[in-house]
């Protein structure tokens, strides 16, 4: 084993798989994709009837697999890096075979795409077709730059309305941050707390688990997770089974909620743009800078590592000011 890495428990490769990838503290989202590229993989090699361990696999059956993904499923470059970023993680931190052939298999890359941006009339329009708690999301996401996730997954404890501001816990990569807290939002998120707060007193006296907290926080702060401080801003209206403790506690907004309220409000607006939850990023990050904010304050909100991931957005605001004069126009009534 790797220096510093405990032997693993788990005698079945999956199961390893698992107990490695928890070991490492990577999200559930990215377990499940890992989980499901490792187990395609042994499938498809296997399809003629008879499965092989993949410690018996190597370059060849890696980059047939890759090959087929790229040829006949069409795969688009994140999900050809996404199914060998599972592999090379199989290899490398679960079967412990740092082989040369590994640094041999080449990454397809990344084309950079410039990304779908609505106008601020756009985006009016939008939220004028949404109501509940997925208005009030969709308009706390437009309003602040976060991601879906960090939206949903907000704890009471991270809104602080003196200061009108929001904590981003655990953000991609692992980091917090701060971001605004809009004040005409201020009425309708402290309503959502009345809301939230109303679950939580029927779930105590219902004597239901407390919610999850992160880092085994529970087994230093017992029922801490039944605390007001640690629910869910925007809880689910049911319980589920917690997937890695088994527990049935209240989660978050299921995040399928408010994708679809969102394509109904698309469809009703009649904007034909490509959108998505994340395009409301887009157009925070994009409205912000035509306003004149500092590419680095927008950076900072955004959460990038990088301010050349930040710079995407001068090329939208390019592109939405008409750019360049063309020289068609120049030639007025002669054509």
């Amino acid at each position: 084993m790797k220096p510093g890495t405990p032997p693993l428990q788990s005698t079945r490769l999956l199961d390893q798989l698992r107990e490695r990838i928890r070991y490492m503290h990577y999200s559930l989202s990215t377990e499940k994709v890992y989980l499901y590229w490792v187990r395609f993989f042994i499938r498809w090699h296997g399809r003629g009837g008879q499965m092989k361990h993949p410690r018996t696999m190597g370059a060849p059956e890696i980059e047939a697999f890759l090959t087929m993904l790229a040829t006949e499923r069409k795969a688009s470059t994140s999900t050809h890096n996404q199914a060998l970023s599972a592999l090379l993680f199989l290899y490398r931190e679960v079967l412990n075979m740092d082989l040369p052939w590994m640094d041999g298999i080449n990454r397809p890359a990344a084309k950079r795409r410039i990304p779908s941006v609505l106008t601020k009339d756009e985006v009016a329009g939008l939220l004028a077709q949404m109501d509940g708690v997925t208005a009030l999301l969709a308009r706390l996401l437009y309003g602040t730059g976060m991601r879906l996730m960090e939206g949903i997954r907000l704890r009471v404890k991270d809104v602080d309305f003196d200061r009108h501001v929001i904590i981003v816990r655990e953000a991609k990569g692992g980091k917090d941050r701060v971001v605004m807290l809009p004040r005409s939002l201020v009425p309708a998120m402290r309503l959502q707390l009345l809301a939230a707060r109303a679950v939580w007193e029927a779930d105590r006296q219902a004597q239901r688990g407390g919610v999850e907290t992160p880092h085994a926080l529970e087994q230093k702060y017992p029922k801490v997770g039944q605390t007001w401080g640690w629910f869910w801003l925007f809880p689910s209206p049911t319980l589920s089974v917690d997937t890695r403790s088994g527990v049935e506690r209240r989660h978050h907004l299921f995040e399928e909620r408010l994708q679809r309220s969102l394509q109904k409000a698309v469809a009703l607006a009649g904007i034909c743009k490509p959108v998505s939850v994340h395009t409301l990023r887009h157009s925070f990050a994009t409205h912000l800078l035509q306003a004149g904010t500092d590419i680095r304050t927008v950076q900072e909100l955004l959460g990038h590592s990088d301010v050349s991931t930040t710079m995407i957005y001068t090329h939208v605001l390019k592109v939405a000011a008409g750019g360049t004069a063309s020289p068609l126009d120049v030639l007025g009534s002669q054509v």
